[in-house]
């Protein structure tokens, strides 16, 4: 729906919408649990980025103690909101029930924080350099000698690669990764979307939304929303721009009738915009077919190596590598993950599961992931614990 008005009116109301976009302050988690039982933790980077952290315990008193810590990462565009699912059992649910004590980051890519679409610009780097090295320094001065696992999701678990090949987070206890970790894989037709997007949307918009409502019909985003439109069987444009377009890139992110009515009705809420800005990075991670650094010339940066998959000896946790059958996204990474690890680095303990009928997203959204999916998580995590 297009508004008009005044020009003075206009730049009024855009000054306040500005304001009230660029502010870092989290929007709040939805959950059902006991609000004493979850502690959102003030965390800022030291390049001054405000980020959120949680803790989620089993009541207010509750120090966690002779639980090990599992520290969940979402991915771009998502938020912890996606592990907390109040209409289904969601992953801190499983986690909670089985005495593990859940910790939540929202990494600078969380569409609960204002960076996607206004403010300071980042890349992949940052994520791996400041966000998850500082986040679990965080989380290790809270737990002290009490072992520290990660469940890392997309994007989240391929920065964590790079924090892990980088040596910035020793000693974890193990690691899931779900979806994509050292070899990202996508369709051709999905790299090429990825560029030609990147080159012919850059310079009129900065991000693409996923809430059609927001957006309106007449808009410099309608275009986008028609093509995410054709052959599709859902009439929930959101639905339609993330399950057959994944933000116009051609890929998709879930199987539709693994989600909830609910969930899906949240679909707005739990993703937000993906930033064009960033697509030059994912592009060169694309091409080398790994995890690769952007800054070559900015020393701040040094301490990530140029290519991940070339320092993968420095991995020194057990990893369990997950994805779904049906992943229109990033296909079957997971799988090729493995098979190269394991010709180049065959002393590294790495495991892949296939979760059969499940997409990318869904592995943690989907309705019946409880079931399907958070036991092969538990196992993993479980094993473990048990050998120590």
């Amino acid at each position: 729906m297009m508004f008009r008005a005044s020009n003075s009116r206009t730049n009024k109301q855009g000054s306040a919408l500005r304001a009230v976009r660029t502010t870092a302050t989290l929007r709040p988690l939805r959950h059902r649990l006991a609000p004493a039982a979850v502690e959102e933790i003030p965390f800022r980077t030291s390049d001054g980025v405000r980020l959120g952290l949680t803790r989620v315990g089993t009541n207010g008193t509750d120090d966690g103690a002779g639980r090990p810590a599992v520290l969940l990462l979402h991915g771009h565009t998502a938020s912890a909101d996606m592990f907390l699912l109040p209409e289904t059992r969601n992953l801190v649910d499983v986690l909670l029930d089985n005495g593990y004590e859940p910790w939540l980051l929202d990494w600078r890519g969380s569409c609960r924080l204002p960076y996607n679409e206004t403010g300071h610009r980042y890349t992949y780097d940052d994520v791996a350099l400041y966000d998850i090295p500082e986040a679990v320094a965080r989380v290790r001065q809270r737990i002290a000698d009490r072992p520290l696992f990660v469940v890392a999701h997309c994007i989240g678990s391929l920065a964590l690669s790079l924090s892990m090949t980088a040596g910035l987070v020793p000693g974890l206890a193990g690691v899931v990764s779900q979806g994509v970790f050292l070899t990202p894989k996508l369709a051709g037709r999905t790299s090429l979307r990825m560029t030609v997007a990147g080159e012919l949307l850059r310079t009129r918009i900065d991000h693409i939304p996923v809430d059609f409502r927001k957006v309106g019909l007449r808009s410099r985003y309608t275009p986008l929303f028609a093509l995410a439109a054709r052959n599709a069987d859902c009439p929930d444009p959101t639905c339609q721009i993330l399950r057959n377009s994944a933000w116009g890139t051609g890929a998709s992110l879930f199987v539709h009738g693994n989600l909830s009515d609910a969930t899906h009705e949240r679909l707005a809420e739990l993703l937000g915009p993906a930033p064009l800005w960033i697509l030059p990075h994912l592009r060169r991670i694309e091409l080398a077919r790994t995890v690769v650094r952007w800054h070559d010339t900015d020393h701040r940066y040094r301490a990530l190596p140029p290519n991940a998959l070339d320092a993968a000896a420095r991995i020194d946790t057990p990893v369990l590598l997950l994805a779904g059958s049906e992943n229109g996204l990033w296909l079957d990474s997971q799988r090729l993950c493995h098979d190269v690890l394991a010709r180049r680095q065959p002393q590294l303990d790495v495991t892949y599961t296939e979760i059969p009928g499940y997409g990318h997203l869904d592995t943690f959204l989907g309705r019946g992931a409880a079931l399907d999916v958070f036991g092969h998580i538990l196992d993993f995590l479980d094993s473990l614990r048990a050998r120590r």
